[in-house]
């Protein structure tokens, strides 16, 4: 572990001048080299509050350095069919001309419009970006273990997928009218096995039940387009992981997997911690200390290829308040979270970085946090995530994740930094 530490400083010193001498715009049309992943989440609801749109990945530059956007969320039904959770988002929306990728506002009688509609127009735009539908996710996993719970079950689950975000057979649109946009799938159940959001089903056997269907949906998406990417979101904690997932057999039937990296600790403790602290921190008091590092060294101990393993970071902070016992406030107590442009205890790297306070960096874990007395967030910068490629391409690892592209900031700061390295 020290000796890890020191090249990652050496390696991280080194990288750093070089990433903030890149130049902020990617060329017009880049040739991605999938040799690292770079996959970063784009939400479907980011459009109304928050004002993000797909032109803005385009406009910061952050579309160029990107291999693959995960596009957040697709619904797993109480029939056990996937369905869209936002179809008006989807692809009912009029995007006007200064929303659109391609400068050319959507018209009434055109089929497809919304954000499929504008990934269409960046795939266009960037060749080699691929896009995939991510299902589930913390709010729409409820009904997973209930739609994998059979062989007839699964069948239906993965058809239902295929049929509507691969062969784009949209809901009240002509046949096809969506086919293209997407050119594969991505998994996010949270969690088989074991608890996830309030009210989601859980079963002993939906550790076997994933797996078979991440198999049966392997086999249709391949009789459908052999080329059709699947992955997987996978959690950090090891219980987790023995609770819900046959590792080796499911990373066979993946292109490759996202590990969760962020979310280690947050507001819903009473004790400040790292959000996604890259290696393991002998100051952490908790009983199981999380990390990176830990995270990818449980995957790798159970049987996942090292190049299928892809880290993901996080483009917002944790942040706790009521932290009044001095120091640099790390694992202090605190009264509650803290406040949030849109919820408490979280806020986006963009908001972060312009905040006031004493930061601090503790290069031998990878973090960063900031404290002014009172309030303490814990979030990755663009030197932090230059550190945490570095030790993806250190330990061979498949490239890096970020959740979510929206809470980078207008230049893609976070996403440059990881394109700095992971290319």
């Amino acid at each position: 572990m020290v000796r890890l530490c020191r090249i990652l400083l050496i390696a991280t010193l080194s990288l750093v001048p070089a990433m903030a001498a890149a130049p902020a715009q990617a060329q017009t049309h880049p040739q991605h080299d999938d040799r690292f992943k770079r996959v970063g989440y784009f939400i479907q609801w980011g459009i109304y509050a928050r004002d993000f749109h797909v032109k803005d990945l385009d406009s910061s530059g952050a579309a160029g350095k990107l291999t693959h956007i995960n596009y957040a969320f697709s619904d797993v039904t109480a029939q056990g069919t996937c369905a869209s959770a936002d179809a008006w988002a989807d692809w009912q929306r009029p995007v006007s001309a200064e929303q659109s990728v391609d400068g050319t506002g959507d018209t009434d009688d055109q089929p497809l419009k919304g954000n499929l509609n504008q990934l269409r127009e960046l795939k266009a735009k960037h060749p080699g970006l691929k896009a995939l539908v991510s299902l589930g996710g913390w709010t729409l996993s409820k009904h997973f273990s209930d739609a994998v719970l059979t062989p007839e079950a699964r069948t239906r689950l993965a058809a239902s997928c295929v049929e509507l975000w691969l062969k784009g057979e949209l809901p009240g649109l002509p046949a096809g009218a969506g086919a293209g946009v997407f050119d594969g799938i991505d998994l996010d159940w949270e969690w088989p096995g074991s608890a996830g959001n309030d009210g989601n089903v859980i079963r002993p056997e939906d550790k076997q039940n994933f797996t078979l269907f991440v198999e049966e949906l392997r086999r249709q998406m391949d009789a459908f387009d052999s080329r059709s990417v699947l992955s997987a979101f996978l959690p950090a904690a090891a219980a987790k992981i023995d609770a819900g997932f046959e590792v080796p057999r499911v990373f066979r039937a993946l292109d490759f997997a996202t590990v969760q990296g962020y979310d280690l600790h947050g507001s819903w403790e009473s004790r400040t911690g790292h959000n996604g602290n890259l290696l393991t921190d002998r100051r952490d008091p908790n009983e199981v200390r999380f990390s990176v590092d830990q995270t990818v060294r449980d995957f790798l101990s159970r049987g996942a290829p090292k190049r299928k393993i892809v880290v993901g970071v996080p483009a917002y902070g944790q942040g706790w308040t009521g932290v009044t016992a001095g120091g640099d406030g790390l694992y202090r107590p605190a009264t509650g979270p803290a406040p949030g442009t849109f919820a408490a205890g979280t806020e986006d790297y963009e908001q972060l970085a312009a905040k006031p306070g004493k930061r601090y960096r503790d290069l031998r874990t990878g973090t960063l946090w900031l404290y002014d007395g009172n309030e303490f967030w814990s979030y990755d910068d663009p030197a932090v995530l230059v550190q945490k490629a570095a030790y993806i391409r250190l330990k061979g690892l498949g490239g890096s994740m970020m959740w979510s592209l929206d809470q980078d900031d207008a230049r893609a700061s976070l996403t440059s930094a990881l394109h700095s390295v992971l290319r």
